[in-house]
């Protein structure tokens, strides 16, 4: 889509056809998310592309919020809300069609063997968007060494995330890490 058009159907164009790649939730669009918001629409810096991340993370309530928070950089409420939908919608119905589809082949093998053969590719893209995080966001030695440390913490021990950030919040703030 033309990057001059319109920017809520810009918004709604890139969203709605991202939501029906996003195996996994929104989180495992970050990648696509980036490139589109930072490099090919030049909506968001990176920096600006790792707060909003940040910020939809910490914020209560579902993964989606990133959504809406580059849709309200680029248009304001309109654009959050057509983000936001054009995001969700056409997953959902999506969804819907599956489920029901999948609801009538109950006692065929394939929808478990699907199911399962989603699991990896679902883990690869969520991977594929802490690498693209952690190159928006660690600008210096030390964040990498903690964005590092903590990808191992996390894989190894069963520590809750909350811990790890607010480690990495009290190093940022002592001004250890930047």
């Amino acid at each position: 889509m033309n990057s001059d058009a319109n920017p809520l159907l810009t918004l709604a164009w890139t969203f709605a056809l991202m939501s029906l790649f996003a195996v996994g939730g929104a989180n495992s669009a970050i990648p696509e998310m980036h490139r589109v918001a930072v490099d090919v629409q030049h909506w968001l810096t990176d920096k600006q592309f790792a707060d909003v991340y940040a910020i939809s993370q910490l914020s209560p309530g579902p993964n989606v919020l990133i959504v809406t928070l580059i849709g309200y950089s680029v248009a304001g409420i309109a654009g959050a809300l057509v983000a936001t939908l054009s995001m969700c919608v056409p997953t959902a119905v999506l969804a819907l069609c599956v489920s029901r589809f999948l609801a009538r082949s109950s006692h065929a093998r394939w929808p478990a063997i699907v199911q399962a053969a989603l699991v990896p590719l679902s883990i690869g893209l969520m991977g594929a968007s802490g690498f693209v995080l952690a190159r928006a966001s660690d600008r210096t030695l030390a964040a990498a060494l903690v964005t590092a440390g903590a990808a191992v913490l996390a894989s190894v021990t069963r520590l809750n995330p909350l811990w790890m950030l607010l480690a990495g919040g009290c190093l940022g703030f002592a001004g250890l890490i930047g």
